[in-house]
């Protein structure tokens, strides 16, 4: 009686993972679909209409790039150059050091020959006090502000209510802008300015480039299969996922390397919430909510085009760091904005965008898991047959290289940035070796993140940072 029950609940687990999984693949094919018919449509647009030529004009909007640094003295000074370097004629930069313990203003103030400004800031700022604010004697559109450590989010608040540009950009400091990047991301201001409250970017890894200066010259796929597996990953939810969503009017995230604002909507919510360790999710869940809340027309869309390039985690402690952080941000800003999640006021963001990513994103991962132990059991036991668990396998694993190889056609059909055969070849093993052992790991990593959420951890996990190092192409 006993081994019946227990081989009936083992079934009916098993039904429901692969239930939950085939609503989830449902989703991912119809992202990746509905990118597919935006992907053409931008080809088709840029080859008609180049950037450049189309907005020039002495009326465009002004952009601070607004840079938060904290210990960031390996990679910030070609940070800053590449913002600097950019062809977009209206920006200014805005580097906040966010208390550092390390030399990262010393960096700063010798490379661009920084002067302190013997004023204080124009009003109350809120964010943890300054300490100081610096002004380039070489450079005359950047500004470093030196302030008490407060967190990412305090470090952006001090830019934004510092900047008067209509405008900002939030950079990292690991992480290098495309010389015509900022032009891309404007490109939706452009063409609907009344509407238009962001854009984001795609971000893509820069471990293995070569790079001249500030600027990446060889896009290469890097040789350690922790960073490859990234790679893939970026492609996939950067060239298939975000685009599909732009497309639906469902997208939640502007990744926090690289996103465009306008900077008068973001002072309105209050800026950056700093009591979240996501805080690019929780900035764009609450500007959808202000803006259906207020009934203000709107807009929220991603620019495909690659536009800034990041390290990601060399080791495995520093990507279970990066990934339960992540983790716990989506099941934090899910318990904050519950009152949205299939709420009808608020559209298809609440009724489908937030619901799908929390299953998606926040219990997919811990179904999944659930379903490695289960389905491969039950089936050893005689409890389901072999066409339940190949179809278990099809939705796991199947469909998942499926969606990344056509991530890796759009890419290498839309914007060409991998030429050489052999680095393309790459990518593909690499889609398919993610499911070997990688995807399995990472679903026990976002277990351990499910616990630290339980028990209200906030730590952000700091992760190790290297110099840009200049390589010749091969």
């Amino acid at each position: 009686m006993i081994r019946s029950v227990v081989g009936s609940l083992v079934v009916w687990s098993a039904v429901v993972v692969l239930g939950l999984y085939a609503v989830i693949n449902s989703y991912y094919l119809l992202v990746h679909a509905v990118s597919l018919v935006e992907l053409r449509r931008n080809v088709k647009e840029r080859a008609v209409n180049p950037t450049h030529e189309r907005f020039e004009s002495a009326h465009l909007p002004g952009i601070a790039i607004i840079i938060p640094a904290f210990n960031e003295a390996q990679t910030i000074a070609d940070n800053v150059r590449s913002s600097l370097d950019q062809s977009y004629p209206n920006t200014s930069v805005v580097v906040v050091n966010d208390g550092s313990t390390d030399d990262t203003l010393e960096v700063l103030r010798s490379t661009f020959d920084l002067s302190l400004v013997d004023e204080s800031p124009p009003w109350d700022l809120d964010c943890e006090p300054v300490r100081g604010i610096f002004r380039s004697e070489s450079v005359p559109n950047l500004l470093v502000v030196d302030k008490e450590n407060g967190g990412k989010s305090d470090a952006l608040n001090a830019g934004i209510w510092l900047t008067n540009q209509e405008l900002f950009c939030s950079v990292d400091a690991d992480s290098l802008i495309d010389k015509d990047g900022l032009w891309h991301a404007v490109i939706p201001f452009l063409t609907d300015p009344t509407r238009m409250k962001a854009s984001g970017g795609s971000v893509r890894v820069a471990n293995a480039c070569s790079f001249d200066g500030s600027q990446v010259t060889d896009v290469r796929v890097s040789g350690e299969w922790l960073v490859g597996l990234q790679e893939v990953e970026y492609l996939r939810a950067f060239y298939s996922g975000r685009l599909g969503l732009s497309r639906l009017g469902s997208l939640l995230v502007i990744s926090g390397t690289f996103g465009l604002f306008r900077t008068e909507s973001i002072r309105k919510i209050g800026g950056y919430s700093r009591s979240t360790v996501t805080e690019d999710l929780d900035l764009v869940v609450r500007l959808h909510r202000h803006m259906i809340d207020t009934d203000t027309p709107y807009r929220i869309s991603f620019v495909p085009e690659p536009v800034v390039w990041t390290q990601v985690p060399r080791t495995r402690r520093d990507l279970s760091k990066q990934r339960r952080r992540w983790y716990r941000g989506v099941l934090e800003t899910a318990s904050r904005h519950r009152d949205m999640i299939g709420n009808p006021r608020y559209g298809t963001v609440g009724t489908l965008a937030i619901p799908l990513y929390l299953l998606s994103e926040g219990i997919g991962p811990l179904v999944e898991t659930y379903g490695y132990a289960i389905v491969p059991l039950a089936f050893v036991f005689g409890l389901v047959d072999f066409a339940f668990f190949a179809t278990f396998l099809l939705l796991i694993v199947g469909i998942g290289i499926v969606l990344t190889f056509f991530s890796l056609v759009s890419e290498v059909w839309g914007y060409q940035r991998y030429h050489e055969p052999g680095h393309i070849a790459r990518l593909m093993g690499y889609a398919v070796l993610e499911y070997l052992g990688y995807r399995q790991w990472k679903a026990l990593v976002a277990f351990r993140g499910l616990i630290e959420f339980l028990r209200d951890r906030s730590a952000w996990g700091v992760i190790e940072r290297r110099p840009f190092e200049e390589r010749s192409p091969k």
